[in-house]
């Protein structure tokens, strides 16, 4: 059984990989850590209706009695944590926030994308969890990079739910605003892009061209659809299929479907479904995701798996709504 303790507890990632772990079979959660609602009931706060009998902590929590401490916290908070705290040092990490993401000197933490690093996230110690539209748009073009076909610019466009702005209500994200209206925010200067050119980079090195992201706010809770699409002669359509389906064919959460998918196929799973078509000089690939699963709490948990030699599907055989 894998002990584990969480730190940020009382947002919409941390609610949801509680939710997960509570069914997991080789799980047990020891500790949630939330300053803002110690003392209160995890059940109560995240409504999961008797599923845990835990309550929020904000004192030192038993870091000796856990195996995975996972991290669900704001960007910047998982590095100070971690500088403030006496980590043991077999304990392994999981971090859903941007800290770690980005190579650096001293950065031991594995990006965790199992689709590009499924062999070094087993042997891992630390676990970057990528972000939400990272994780989307990744999925529609590492194919192509593994073959060396992005060859032009690439286009991006995705509209995400509004739980991908996380459970502290703004401007941009409370009902009345966000209900029925659809926004542009970070054009061509999301904060994925980074990270996204960052495993390109892995498997195109001379990657050449220019990535045009696009990123709207849609008036759903959960899911991201993102169009990606470049210019080439270089591949046909049933070409670039085969070569998805194989690129993906030992991946169980990865679908390459024959029609354009809807986004409720994806939502409420650890899915990503693709679709790939030509038209014209363009291919085109849509993907879909639900943000705060395969984005966010459900890779997570696939990462957990994978670090603890677990079957990769344990606890996220999810289905979606069939309405």
């Amino acid at each position: 059984m894998i002990r584990i303790g969480i730190v940020g507890g009382a947002g919409y990632t941390a609610g949801e990989l509680i939710r997960l772990l509570a069914f997991h079979p080789h799980a047990r959660i020891i500790f949630v850590v939330s300053e803002s609602h110690a003392g209160k009931s995890v059940d109560q706060l995240h409504r999961l209706t008797d599923e845990t009998k835990l309550s929020f902590i904000c004192e030192e929590p038993p870091l000796e009695q856990i195996d995975l401490l996972f991290f669900c916290t704001p960007h910047g908070d998982t590095r100070k944590w971690i500088e403030s705290h006496q980590i043991p040092q077999r304990l392994k990490i999981i971090d859903l926030s941007t800290d770690y993401r980005h190579a650096a000197e001293g950065n031991d933490f594995v990006y965790g994308l199992p689709e590009l690093n499924r062999n070094s996230i087993r042997s891992a110690q630390h676990i970057a969890n990528p972000g939400c539209f990272a994780t989307c748009i990744q999925l529609a073009i590492l194919p192509l990079a593994q073959q060396k076909l992005l060859n032009s610019d690439l286009h991006i466009s995705a509209l995400t739910g509004s739980t991908g702005a996380g459970a502290k209500p703004g401007p941009t994200t409370h009902f009345s605003w966000r209900t029925d209206n659809i926004s542009i925010y970070k054009p061509f200067a999301h904060q994925h892009l980074d990270e996204i050119r960052q495993s390109l980079n892995t498997l195109q090195p001379d990657f050449p061209a220019d990535i045009h992201f696009l990123p709207f706010r849609g008036d759903f809770a959960r899911g991201i659809f993102a169009v990606s699409y470049i210019q080439t002669d270089e591949i046909s359509e049933a070409e670039a299929v085969e070569l998805y389906e194989s690129f993906y064919s030992e991946h169980p959460f990865t679908f390459v479907a024959g029609e354009t998918p809807d986004l409720k196929q994806a939502v409420n799973t650890n899915k990503c479904i693709l679709h790939v078509s030509r038209i014209d000089r363009r291919l085109m690939i849509v993907s879909i995701i639900d943000n705060l699963l395969k984005g966010a709490s459900g890779q997570a948990v696939q990462n957990m798996n994978l670090m603890f030699g677990l079957d990769e599907t344990d606890g996220l055989n999810l289905k979606p709504s069939s309405f």
